[in-house]
């Protein structure tokens, strides 16, 4: 297996720090780092990028979480002891904001209040811009066919 290309972020001048600055001005805010990679863990589930999984397992480690988390977090409803309400919100945030195309109102209120509830306003907009964050490199990473234990970059 070959990737298409080598990684975007690398080839276009300035993109991989700009990116990269993304993620410590997320990491400022004082986001804890465990919930950021239950974000990256559930988002990357969705669309199916190996490379961001394996990372995202890796630094959740990193931040103490413990592997019997990890494992039910594509099913966290379902296992409501294993999670705070906090990190039920942001994984429903986290699915909503991946999946757009999947209903009229991906984000609902209902999804949006219930985030808003656990986090003040800079959290969640950290919240925000890390879905969005890990979603681009889902995609840069899906798309260019960039292999989880095969790093080009």
């Amino acid at each position: 297996m070959e990737s298409r290309m080598n990684h975007p972020a690398i080839i276009v001048a300035n993109a991989m720090s700009a990116l990269q600055s993304v993620g410590a001005a997320i990491a400022a805010t004082g986001l804890p780092p465990a919930l950021v990679e239950l974000a990256n863990l559930r988002a990357s589930q969705i669309n199916g990028c190996a490379v961001c999984l394996e990372g995202a397992v890796r630094d959740a480690r990193k931040a103490d979480e413990i592997d019997d988390r990890l494992f039910l977090v594509s099913a966290g409803r379902e296992a409501p002891t294993m999670f705070s309400d906090a990190e039920r919100a942001a994984l429903a945030l986290t699915e909503a904001v991946t999946r757009l195309s999947d209903r009229t109102d991906p984000v609902s209120n209902e999804i949006w209040a219930d985030a808003a509830s656990h986090f003040d306003e800079t959290q969640l907009a950290a919240l925000v811009l890390q879905i969005a964050n890990i979603n681009l490199w889902n995609r840069l990473n899906v798309a260019t066919r960039q292999y989880a234990g095969v790093h080009t970059w």
